[in-house]
């Protein structure tokens, strides 16, 4: 197990690279790139633009902007207008005054130290603009893995069990309608319904807390820890404020789950080795949770790493849009938006790296499970 740890370990290494190097490739074909962003406002709008670009190109725009008109550097459209020495203050603060294999080199250099760098347009590092957005996204996340895993399980389970009863046939129904439907689109109703769209004003549409309350006495590691005043206040607020987000996450979540853990116990409970255990007079409970369950999560576990990643960081950008929730979904969307490209390449860093190694921990996991599984044998 050991060499098989360090093996996946070692080849994530090219597998981050090829990540990066795809990526990075792409973007340099991406028309309309940071310094074209801060041009064509510097354009339209002049002096009012020019607090987006640090130091002194700030003063150098007020006074070029319009003074060398008709002269164009050549290199960006949009730039006519501007001072070149302007134009090249900007490619030097933007990094973009080095070939793109220098700039590649140093940004894989620096994300292997953990060093993300600076947003280019918010002036704040890349680490602390994530760790910002973190509470929204793992919130939304980890309720919407441990509510869809809570529900699809038990109910794959009985669906298996009671296989073309009643209760499997209209219960296979709320599923298929649960999963046709979007969920931005169940999340639009529900505002129209229960946040004050048309009908009832029962929930609110931004943020996690309501405004005065503080997350800070919640934290036990905390100087300013008051367990009465969290339970009490903080959390019925905070649940409060989760309930329609995740209310639009778990119906569109839960189906596939469900059906998954359904065909699976199917599949193991027609196997001879249950018919086995059933005529040694095992109970059904015993015969179901003993022997089934074990080999029938196995693909069920498969299937956790993706569905936790995406539930985590990227399910949920249209559902933080709609209810206001400031995430690293909505952070992601509107950074590539606006070409801010440390804090893209970076979350695509951070991203994939996680993924890599939950799917990882979903290997060892397998093995906890059903101890057969030797992946040392396993030919690379």
């Amino acid at each position: 197990m050991g060499a098989y740890i360090l093996r996946r370990i070692l080849l994530m290494v090219p597998t981050m690279l090829g990540i990066m190097a795809i990526s990075f490739a792409v973007i340099q074909f991406a028309p309309g790139g940071p310094i074209e962003q801060v041009i064509a406002q510097l354009s339209g709008q002049a002096g009012s633009a020019t607090d987006r670009v640090s130091g002194g190109g700030s003063d150098m725009a007020r006074d070029n902007s319009f003074d060398n008109a008709g002269e164009s550097s050549g290199k960006y459209r949009g730039a006519q207008g501007l001072d070149p020495e302007f134009i090249a203050k900007l490619e030097k603060q933007f990094g973009f005054d080095k070939p793109p294999l220098e700039r590649f080199g140093n940004m894989i250099w620096n994300y292997a130290r953990f060093d993300f760098g600076e947003s280019y347009f918010r002036k704040v590092t890349v680490v602390d603009l994530i760790i910002e957005k973190m509470p929204v996204s793992i919130s939304l996340g980890l309720w919407i893995t441990f509510l869809s895993y809570g529900i699809s399980i038990p109910l794959g389970i009985r669906k298996a069990v009671s296989d073309g009863s009643a209760f499997d046939v209209w219960t296979s129904g709320v599923v298929i309608v649960a999963y046709a439907i979007p969920g931005f689109l169940f999340a639009v109703l529900l505002v129209i319904l229960f946040a004050g769209g048309s009908y009832w004003d029962w929930f609110p549409l931004r943020g996690l807390l309501s405004e005065g309350l503080t997350a800070a006495s919640c934290k036990p590691w905390g100087p300013d820890f008051d367990a009465g005043y969290c339970l009490g206040v903080v959390a019925p607020d905070y649940f409060w404020h989760l309930a329609l987000p995740l209310t639009a996450l778990v119906l569109s979540s839960f189906a596939t789950t469900t059906l998954l853990t359904k065909n699976s116990f199917l599949d193991e409970i027609r196997k001879q080795y249950v018919q086995t255990a059933r005529a040694k007079g095992l109970s059904e409970r015993r015969v179901l949770y003993g022997h089934v369950f074990r080999n029938a999560m196995l693909i069920v576990i498969a299937g956790f790493p993706g569905a936790f990643i995406s539930a985590f960081f990227t399910g949920s950008l249209l559902i933080e849009t709609i209810f206001s929730l400031d995430g690293l979904g909505l952070l992601g969307y509107r950074s590539v938006i606006e070409r801010d490209y440390p804090v893209v390449f970076a979350t695509l860093y951070i991203f994939s790296l996680m993924g890599l190694l939950v799917g990882l921990l979903s290997d060892l996991v397998y093995t906890w499970i059903d101890p057969r599984i030797d992946f040392e044998s396993r030919q690379v």
